[in-house]
């Protein structure tokens, strides 16, 4: 839950930049219109009305592929280095590593997974629509990530450029997308924000609901689950507390997923040995290549964490 409050204020800070390259006002203002919108919506709304909504915002990401296309990479080099990677022993490139792991299986997104199908309760006959669905939207946002990791190299990577504020990766973006530099960075950065907060804010409420033995359900009202949308409210305020610390958008959202990318082995062990196990699987746990999918994925992270850790050591002394 640590984790999860800190990359919630991160896409805070994350949604009101956004907001700022959009309109010129300081991002500062709109900490707290973005924060009283996700309760709003957690309060309104109902699990399926949500995940409508959360099913359209990933077109905004659209931006982050005309900025890759825009930026003109050599496609050669690009798709070579996506089947033979560069690695190179160094503390930017192996925080980097860790905070790209962290941010792309971060633990919020497997637990909002689990709630979701719980909520939904599809039949058994439907598991293997189910996987398939599971499998579609993770290739999809694969692939988008691959696009902004081509935008932002083609662009900040050639510069050897430091990002500090929104606005430094947005003019980053000004030689390919002239003066709509801002606007395609912004739109890309607000969808992402806005995907983010209410599964982060709503999964902190479940945790703690399963925790407690709470009421619990985006469903019920807040009459009847008292403790889970007070949890809902709680999170929020502690992370709008954590923005007032004065860390930059950029390098909160960087160091947020640098503690998603520790925390992740942990969670993701936890949620492999769950998926494995008939007594809480019935005749349904995870096998064959999902399973052995799982644990690669697993020894991946959890090296990147070890050398990440490592290099810190060694930099120290």
């Amino acid at each position: 839950m640590a984790v999860n409050t800190i990359t919630l204020a991160a896409d805070l800070e994350g949604g009101a930049s956004a907001l700022e390259l959009l309109t010129g006002i300081p991002y500062q203002w709109f900490l707290l219109p973005v924060a009283a919108l996700v309760v709003i919506l957690l309060v309104v709304g109902d699990s399926d009305r949500i995940e409508q909504l959360l099913q359209y915002i990933p077109i905004l990401f659209l931006a982050y592929i005309g900025a890759a296309i825009l930026a003109k990479p050599d496609w050669g080099e690009v798709l070579g280095s996506t089947v033979i990677p560069h690695f190179e022993w160094s503390s930017d490139y192996l925080a980097g590593a860790l905070a790209l792991l962290g941010t792309t299986l971060t633990s919020y997104a497997y637990v909002w997974q689990s709630i979701e199908e719980a909520t939904d309760q599809p039949p058994l006959r439907h598991l293997r629509l189910v996987r398939a669905n599971a499998g579609l939207g993770m290739a999809v946002a694969g692939l988008v990530f691959w696009f902004i990791v081509i935008a932002t190299g083609t662009t900040l990577g050639s510069s050897q450029q430091r990002i500090e504020t929104a606005q430094d990766a947005a003019m980053a973006l000004a030689p390919v997308a002239g003066s709509f530099a801002s606007v395609i960075f912004g739109v890309g950065l607000l969808g992402s924000a806005l995907l983010a907060l209410p599964v982060l804010a709503g999964t902190n409420a479940y945790m703690l609901a399963e925790t407690f033995g709470w009421r619990r359900g985006i469903d019920r009202s807040p009459l009847q689950a008292r403790r889970f949308y007070m949890s809902i409210g709680l999170s929020l305020t502690a992370a709008l507390l954590i923005t007032l610390v004065g860390v930059s958008p950029i390098q909160l959202l960087f160091w947020s997923s640098i503690a998603g990318g520790l925390a992740t082995p942990v969670t993701l062990f936890l949620l492999l040995m769950v998926a494995q196990d008939p007594a809480v699987m019935g005749d349904n746990p995870v096998t064959g290549v999902l399973r052995v999918g799982g644990w690669m994925t697993l020894a991946v992270v959890s090296l990147a964490g070890v050398a990440y850790i490592v290099g810190q050591v060694a930099n120290a002394f």
